[in-house]
């Protein structure tokens, strides 16, 4: 598409082909900022490209906002966890707002976010940091004593999560001190939280001038296997309060611009619970299903709230009436393999001849023998559903926990 220089440059931080070729599609001069081994496709394909070592933290950090300062670069986007806090640091000197990189840091870092959402007035859970195991022991004791258990009873389970990653990685349930043996001493130090009993969602939030400019619920049938867009009536009927619940993360993490992915949990008494924010596209292909729903590209949305050079009117036009207009129910399904040995990829009868099934992306499998998957695991490849009935969407994304794709 013709790009016009009239309206923001944009630096990618990431590498995504969905991305890249919305924002392609789309009438902003970009670049993408992705380690070395993107140059050669990037090259190949016409993709303007910096190579940058995400991993790499020293003295010459600032080198990447002074590169894309002088390319005339208006302002960096963020496609994954691991890009956040890098995009935080080139916006400080882009837009000459030091704030923005202490801002990244709250994204980041769990316990830190945990804290300042606390400070603002959001409701959270109980939780922690720990160094070693036996912190997480002592906190596993306390919250059951203070759930007054007797001895006997199976405890209330904790939640360990990474600092700083993504989703479910590094997302373990830990019931026993047993669960405790078997963590790796690498994934220390970490965030300890209480479990709570509720109904779990997570929220799409893209925000421009403080406002919410367009809000998605996305409805988690289980955690790390499925989830839809919109969500079901059931849900939807919380939107007043979600509303409000972002409109104080903007308040208190001080948010001016860009996309929010927040997780929720709604108990049986009708609190609403904080759990994390994410500042990055959520994982789940969500933004494919958001755009599978809404017929409005996510990643071009994004693209609308960090440019400081769009108009009001643009973003007007650009998104559509949350819910009503949607032409249906988008959903996926995460799989793992169930056995140990596999041989080949087998699509499931049941999934491949329903009406709302559309495609798949997995492959086949590259070894027989199943890696055991540490604490939640990555899946294995996602399987895509579409329909006009949500609660017949959310039980046949559940029925595909019962399935073997892998055989």
């Amino acid at each position: 598409m013709e790009k016009n220089p009239q309206k923001g440059y944009i630096a990618v931080l990431g590498w995504s082909l969905n991305a890249i070729d919305a924002i392609e599609r789309f009438d902003r001069r970009y670049i993408i900022v992705a380690p070395e081994w993107a140059r050669e496709y990037a090259n190949e394909h016409n993709i303007p490209y910096m190579s940058w070592d995400f991993e790499r933290l020293n003295e010459s950090s600032m080198e990447i906002a002074e590169k894309l300062q002088e390319l005339g670069v208006d302002v960096a986007i963020p496609l994954f966890e691991e890009t956040v806090e890098w995009a935080g640091a080139i916006n400080s000197v882009l837009l000459k707002n030091p704030r923005l990189m202490g801002q990244s840091l709250l994204f980041r870092d769990k316990a830190l976010m945990k804290r300042r959402a606390q400070l603002g007035g959001i409701r959270v859970g109980i939780f922690e940091e720990a160094q070693n195991k036996g912190d997480v022991i002592r906190f596993l004791t306390r919250v059951n004593q203070a759930l007054l258990k007797l001895d006997g009873d199976p405890n209330d389970p904790i939640h360990l999560k990474a600092f700083d990653k993504a989703g479910c990685l590094g997302h373990r349930v830990i019931r026993t001190p047993d669960d405790v043996d078997v963590i790796p001493e690498d994934e220390f130090p970490a965030l300890m939280e209480s479990h709570l009993d509720g109904w779990e969602f997570a929220v799409e939030a893209f925000i421009k001038d403080r406002k919410i400019q367009f809000l998605n619920i996305s409805e988690y049938v289980t955690l790390g296997y499925s989830v839809f867009v919109p969500a079901t009536p059931d849900l939807e009927k919380w939107r007043g309060r979600v509303t409000e619940e972002i409109e104080k993360l903007i308040e208190t993490f001080d948010i001016d611009f860009g996309f929010i992915h927040p997780e929720y949990f709604v108990t049986s008494d009708g609190k609403m619970y904080f759990g994390e924010v994410a500042y990055r596209p959520p994982g789940f292909n969500v933004f494919e299903l958001i755009e599978r729903a809404y017929d409005f590209n996510a990643y071009q949305g994004m693209v609308l709230m960090f440019d400081p050079k769009a108009s009001k009117e643009e973003i007007e036009n650009f998104f559509p009436q949350e819910v009503v207009d949607a032409s249906g129910y988008a959903g996926c399904f995460g799989v793992y393999p169930r056995r140990r040995v596999i041989n080949d990829l087998s699509i499931p009868k049941e999934t491949e001849g329903h009406e709302y099934f559309e495609f798949h992306e997995l492959q086949s499998p590259m070894q027989n023998k199943v890696p055991k998957r540490s604490a939640f695991g990555t899946h294995w490849g996602l399987v895509y559903f579409f329909g006009n009935d949500p609660y017949k969407l959310r039980d046949l994304l559940k029925q595909q926990e019962d399935l073997d794709f892998y055989i």
